[in-house]
């Protein structure tokens, strides 16, 4: 294993005034001041620490985790930046390394990208930064590189972020929605719809006496146990914008199979069922930022279940549907009045700005 070369630890900058300017990504001693001051600060770690224009790699360490690298990007533009159970960036690492997990792959490393506005509070800017390197430490990952750009006042709504993420895939790990198969389960890791209720709480739209929580949370330790018990898991997907009905559409197209849940067994919390019932929207159409929508054999189903519930953020796991025989594409669920509907995709956006 090769060992990473750490520069001569260097004097950092400090800002000394209390808001963004213009200034701060003009390149200079002011842009510099602030990366040090917020991110570096922050985010300290061996790979990030040159500040280079990129961070390096060695392949031998990545290869002892597996043999194939998975790579994927996110942007995040929630409103408001700060809500209930997390923040735009508690969100932006929460969701770049879940999409990493989800496919399978060990999450590593991070690059972030942010664009602030000018007139942002950089005590605000110092929280957010903070909460990224809280739950990249967590998360198991480092932030190992970034930018920074500002923009005039107007021209962004306070902080938008990128995060892109590198991940290994172990060897023998194959998922894919084409996967899935008749009779195979359908499992979600618990209560769903919590991150788009908390994001419409926090906006004021509804006066809630118990405020909602969103989910928000890292999930690459809940699902390295789901593949350990199900080792023939065919597919997963974290429900994000479009929420359990869209992927469970995805799915269904992908793999050209029928779909059926059971809406007395789909985990809601009645906050949000009661709310959705007021407002006119369906509950499968929320975003969730901590949950799985996880696609397993029939014979592997009661493992996987018992290995998320014995998991903190599975505890409310259930096994919610199947793989049926139908028309291909089609979803549907069975109501609690005993009928059947038709879920399709979701056409437009319940609610914007969601993540």
């Amino acid at each position: 294993m090769n060992m990473i070369s750490i520069p001569p630890r260097r004097a950092r900058g400090k800002v000394h005034v209390p808001t963004v300017t213009l200034a701060h990504g003009g390149g200079g001693k002011a842009m510099k001041d602030l990366i040090d001051d917020v991110f570096v600060a922050a985010f300290d770690n061996p790979m990030l620490a040159p500040l280079d224009d990129s961070a390096r790699m060695d392949l031998l360490d990545l290869a002892q985790y597996g043999d194939r690298l998975a790579l994927t990007t996110d942007s995040f533009v929630v409103d408001p930046l700060v809500f209930p159970g997390g923040d735009i960036g508690k969100l932006a690492v929460c969701g770049t390394v879940n999409d990493l997990a989800v496919g399978g792959a060990l999450p590593l490393y991070l690059s972030c990208a942010v664009i602030i506005e000018e007139g942002v509070s950089i005590d605000f800017l110092r929280q957010i930064a903070r909460s990224m390197a809280a739950t990249a430490q967590e998360a198991g990952v480092k932030i190992v590189t970034g930018d920074t750009k500002v923009v005039n006042k107007g021209a962004c709504d306070q902080m938008f972020i990128t995060t892109t993420g590198v991940g290994v895939v172990a060897a023998g790990v194959e998922l894919g929605a084409h996967r899935a198969r008749l009779g195979d389960a359908l499992l979600v890791n618990g209560l769903l719809g919590d991150h788009g209720a908390a994001i419409l709480g926090a906006r004021g739209d509804m006066a809630l006496q118990s405020p909602i929580e969103s989910d928000c949370a890292p999930l690459q330790g809940l699902i390295a146990s789901l593949l350990n018990a199900a080792p023939n898991t065919r597919f997963m997907r974290d429900p994000t914008r479009g929420g359990v009905a869209t992927v469970l559409n995805e799915i269904a197209e992908a793999a050209q199979v029928a779909i059926e849940i059971d809406e007395a067994v789909t985990p809601l919390r009645d906050e949000v069922r009661g709310f959705c019932e007021i407002l006119g929207l369906d509950p499968l159409y929320l975003a969730n930022e901590g949950k799985i929508v996880a696609i397993v054999p029939s014979d592997e189903a009661e493992q996987a279940l018992e290995a998320m519930r014995a998991h903190p953020l599975g505890r409310q796991a259930a096994i919610i549907g199947s793989v049926v025989a139908g028309e291909p594409g089609r979803v549907t669920m069975r109501t609690i009045f005993g009928g059947r509907r038709i879920v399709d995709m979701l056409v437009g956006e319940q609610l914007p700005r969601i993540c």
